[in-house]
């Protein structure tokens, strides 16, 4: 799966575009299959570095990279995925707290 195509790519608010808005909007939902981890990306640097919440273990706000998400293979050989229904959504409503 492209975890990033060229059209969404072309949607995401650069990094720190977002960072004095209350309840920035999240435009990308990434999860892996098997467990409950979950990367919602509000900025991208543009090549491969993401900012967005993290939900695993614990819940924050954090950066992540996109080539450590197309590289991970869990088990099984199953990789991480990109939610195809996600719509651009406010952070406010993802946050578990």
């Amino acid at each position: 799966m492209n975890l990033l195509p060229p059209e969404i790519r072309s949607q995401l608010p650069s990094l720190y575009s977002q960072e004095k808005i209350a309840d920035p909007i999240v435009y990308i939902k990434f999860f892996n299959p098997l467990s409950n981890w979950t990367w919602y990306a509000t900025e991208f640097d543009g090549e491969d570095t993401f900012f967005g919440l993290v939900q695993g273990f614990e819940e924050e706000l954090s950066y992540f990279s996109l080539t450590e998400l197309q590289e991970y293979r869990g088990r099984l050989g199953v990789g991480i995925e990109r939610d195809l229904h996600f719509r651009p959504t406010p952070l406010s409503k993802l946050r578990r707290n």
